[in-house]
């Protein structure tokens, strides 16, 4: 086979045999060999092979993403996206616009609106979003996917009655003048809506999801960790799509799946487990949710919300429950991805996983956004996993220091305090719930605060080195996989990822480089899949 040696770069391989190097030689999708420029050369430079010039530009091992939705970033380039609207009437303008491309009695889907970010003016009331809307039903997520925005068409298509049940869980927020629906919904009240939405075709959905993956790796990632067969038609459909995509059209991006636990029979009965495939395409961990979130009050804590006393937020399971299943899951031999944002949520599933033995992949604890010293010591476990996402700290500060108060705040997405503690750590954007962008990721973890701010950062106590945070996008997403011994660094024997970086991350003082950085290139497999 061809070798292929990258070489005349900074090359920064989070190998404590050869920390720093020059060149890497490739071969068959494996690093071989990695060294100076001079020695690479002259050991490996013979006819035949092929020689990439890195103009001295900073390379690392490939950048993996430890938790996100590729197919909620496919429906943003499917439906209407409303990340990062700054107001009321942004909100409302984008609608009327999309609303003019859409057909009578057809859906106007969108996603991503935080009301948290608005400069003027509040959640659009039913009202509003008839004015804009009024032909075609209208269903908006939040960018939490806890809550929901519908116009009266939505409602109206849905047979939505007040006598209807609301799914329990859910709830339906009524106008405190009128008694009426304000046209929002609360978590599994959606789902008196969604089951009236008409399903995307496969081909539709496949287009999306292949823009996504198209779009992470022209963001420097080389493998991702994504949750959505209850997005993409469920587990079948799901696993056959990504197959298509990745092993017979070669898209490159490395995918390793989380299925949701209503798919485990289904898992079972096709002979799937946590490993499951190849290189490229893997099964990976169990999902379930332990608890909601802090926008609406709904992740679980040990003590009320500060601002609303008397409200603890909500367990999606009572314990004996969550015990029940997370056995179910082990009878598969299978590792557990949980959402706990919530202390209390945290110390519930600790409280399971501590009666139940452990299997070969590792458990993994996604956002731990509120911890206690008590529950720091119990996650120091070999065999778990915290699944973090440095860029919450963006979407969440300042509103989320009235949730849960002065006393708690330094327990606040503590990243320091989990890594000094012995903690696993991993990186990760849960996009679309914020952006598939790991240099933004990185940016949030050194500085704590959203970029263009100037203050020293939330918490600040508890930010990362640069070289921590950027191994939480590497080492740490490596290890949540167990696939340490095949990625992550820069090691002979490894997977031949790498991700190629116009500044040097290592040696900035001021992490707001990080915002004037770009990826010149993205290599997976020992191929140069995307370049500036």
């Amino acid at each position: 086979m061809t070798k292929t040696i990258f070489t005349n770069g900074t090359i920064y391989t989070f190998d404590r045999g050869q920390p720093l190097v020059e060149a890497v030689v490739v071969e068959n999708g494996k690093i071989i060999d990695t060294g100076s420029h001079q020695d690479m050369n002259l050991k490996w430079g013979r006819a035949g092979s092929t020689i990439v010039d890195l103009q001295g530009k900073m390379v690392t091992p490939g950048l993996i993403d430890s938790h996100l939705h590729l197919s909620g970033v496919a429906f943003n380039f499917l439906d209407l996206d409303l990340t990062g609207v700054k107001s009321k009437s942004e909100m409302l303008e984008k609608i009327r616009i999309k609303a003019k491309t859409v057909v009578p009695g057809k859906w106007l889907v969108g996603m991503g609106w935080d009301e948290n970010l608005f400069t003027e003016g509040n959640v659009p009331t039913i009202e509003e979003i008839d004015h804009v809307a009024p032909h075609c039903p209208v269903y908006l997520k939040r960018i939490c996917h806890h809550a929901f925005l519908v116009n009266s068409k939505a409602l109206e298509m849905s047979q939505y009655h007040p006598a209807n049940a609301v799914p329990t869980g859910g709830t339906v927020v009524l106008d405190p003048i009128t008694k009426n629906p304000s046209g929002l919904l609360l978590e599994s009240a959606s789902q008196l809506i969604t089951k009236y939405i008409p399903e995307r075709t496969y081909q539709e959905l496949k287009a999306g999801l292949q823009q996504a993956m198209q779009f992470a790796v022209k963001k420097g990632l080389t493998s991702v960790h994504t949750n959505d067969p209850a997005y993409l038609g469920g587990l079948d459909s799901t696993y056959k799509m990504y197959d298509e995509l990745i092993n017979h059209e070669a898209q490159g991006l490395r995918c390793n799946l989380l299925i949701d636990y209503p798919f485990l029979h289904q898992l079972k009965e096709r002979g799937m487990f946590a490993g499951f495939g190849n290189e490229q395409l893997q099964i990976g961990a169990i999902k379930i949710f332990a608890d909601g979130a802090f926008g609406r009050r709904t992740a679980l804590l040990s003590e009320p919300y500060h601002d609303q006393p008397g409200q603890f937020g909500d367990a999606m399971y009572e314990q004996e429950t969550l015990f029940q299943v997370v056995q179910e899951i082990r009878a598969h031999s299978m590792p557990l991805a949980v959402h706990t944002i919530g202390d209390k949520a945290l110390e519930q599933v600790l409280d399971v996983l501590d009666q139940l033995p452990t299997v070969e992949y590792r458990d993994r604890i996604i956002h731990t956004s509120l911890v206690r010293d008590d529950l720091v010591e119990r996650l120091a476990n070999p065999s778990r996993v915290a699944d973090i996402q440095p860029r919450f700290v963006v979407g969440d500060y300042p509103w989320v220091k009235e949730r849960v108060g002065g006393k708690r705040e330094p327990y606040l997405y503590a990243w320091k305090t989990l890594l000094d503690s012995g903690v696993v750590c991993a990186g990760g954007s849960d996009a679309p719930v914020e952006p598939v962008d790991p240099l933004l990721g990185i940016h949030a973890a050194v500085s704590r605060r959203a970029p263009g701010d100037s203050h020293e950062g939330w918490n600040a106590k508890e930010k990362l080195s640069m070289l921590e945070a950027v191994k939480l996008f590497t080492v740490g997403g490596a290890y949540a996989t167990n696939e340490e011994h095949q990625k992550g660094s820069i090691s002979r024997g490894k997977l031949a990822d790498f991700t190629v970086y116009s500044h040097n991350l290592i040696t900035m003082e001021n992490p707001d480089d990080l915002l004037h950085t770009e990826i010149e290139m993205t290599i997976i497999d020992g191929e140069i899949k995307f370049q500036k």
